[in-house]
């Protein structure tokens, strides 16, 4: 049968019935009476340990362990907690020819996040594109493309304000949440390591700092090849797009661990938006809210490489949005299947 702690009150009563079996003729009621204080104080001391005893019976399962003995279970398997990944990426400053910037010049985005230049740079012909990183980790770091930072402080000759190139500012990821930890330690115990099998790329690529879901496909190209799809974790406990960065370091992170006659290629699957077309009961903003909320989760939960979103999850996902009581979905009328290297995203709505 489970484990059942007794409660304060149970084990006062019980330590208070042991004394009076062992002691006859004793009173435990008595209001100030030594042998009922007693009572009191080990039963306070037995809760105490109960309550320890229930903390470390959860801890020795990992399913149910914390944050600490979840990496020490995990770190048995050889598996480390993903760390926050700094984001990285170029910015074009301008100023007068020859002006300097030197590495370590410090840069401030409008909502005060930093970055530094990681090497020196020269202004030629009115400009110069210098890579930057963000002085501390997480997703956000990531920036897009001309967006403006700006100097922390003075430099000779150098315009006050730099712009973000067309890349953008990427690969930026936060600390691995317990639960993705949890489920990569579950994966590897249920799923060993076996040479280079379907699996192993998918747990591979899930060591990389910033992905959250991977998918593999033998043969992706032919024979001897092995398509890796990821997807990027957006800072929610959900997936985005990954950037060229995320599929870059994830490639890199697979080329030092596959077997040697494996061509490996890694890729970011192409939104593929869904648009819907509803009419809802009530019309009212609160609803329509509801219902394009229930929709994004469908998407977020269902959603994969060249996978397929069923109509009659749809439906069910619009009948559940809070405070709809009647509904018509007029588009899409039938399951939606992303196309080859492409994955469903949320689209528009409109309200018929």
């Amino acid at each position: 049968m489970p484990f059942s702690r007794p409660s304060l009150s149970q084990l006062h009563e019980r330590i208070k019935a042991d004394i009076q079996a062992h002691l006859p003729g004793a009173d435990v009621e008595l209001r100030r009476g030594n042998l009922g204080v007693l009572a009191k104080v080990h039963a306070a001391a037995q809760h105490t340990l109960y309550g320890y005893l229930e903390r470390v019976a959860r801890q020795i399962i990992i399913d149910t362990a914390e944050a600490e003995f979840l990496e020490r279970h995990a770190g048995i398997w050889g598996i480390q907690r993903k760390q926050a990944a700094k984001a990285s990426g170029q910015v074009r400053f301008t100023g007068s020819e020859g002006a300097t910037i030197p590495a370590g010049t410090e840069l401030r985005r409008s909502d005060d996040r930093r970055f530094l230049t990681e090497a020196t740079a020269t202004i030629s012909a009115g400009e110069a594109v210098v890579a930057v990183s963000a002085v501390e980790g997480g997703a956000d770091g990531d920036t897009p493309a001309n967006t403006t930072l700006r100097l922390v402080g003075y430099l000779p000759g150098v315009d006050q304000a730099a712009t973000v190139t067309a890349d953008g500012l990427g690969g930026g990821a936060d600390r691995e949440s317990d639960d993705a930890l949890r489920q990569r330690l579950l994966a590897r115990i249920q799923q060993p390591p076996a040479g280079g099998a379907q699996h192993d790329y998918v747990a591979w690529a899930l060591e990389v700092p910033g992905i959250a879901k991977a998918y593999c496909y033998p043969q992706r190209m032919g024979v001897g090849t092995v398509g890796v799809a990821v997807l990027a974790d957006d800072g929610q406990g959900g997936w985005t797009i990954p950037d060229q960065a995320d599929v870059d370091a994830v490639a890199a992170y697979i080329e030092e661990r596959r077997p040697v006659t494996a061509e490996v290629y890694v890729f970011a699957p192409e939104a593929a938006p869904l648009d819907f077309d509803i009419r809802v009961t009530p019309d009212t903003s609160e609803v329509r809210a509801a219902v394009e909320a229930e929709l994004a989760d469908l998407i977020q939960r269902e959603s994969e490489p060249e996978g397929t979103i069923l109509i009659s999850h749809i439906r069910e996902a619009i009948s559940i949005a809070a405070g709809e009581h009647d509904h018509t979905l007029i588009s899409p009328t039938e399951n939606v299947t992303a196309g080859a290297g492409k994955i469903i995203t949320m689209g528009s709505i409109t309200w018929s």
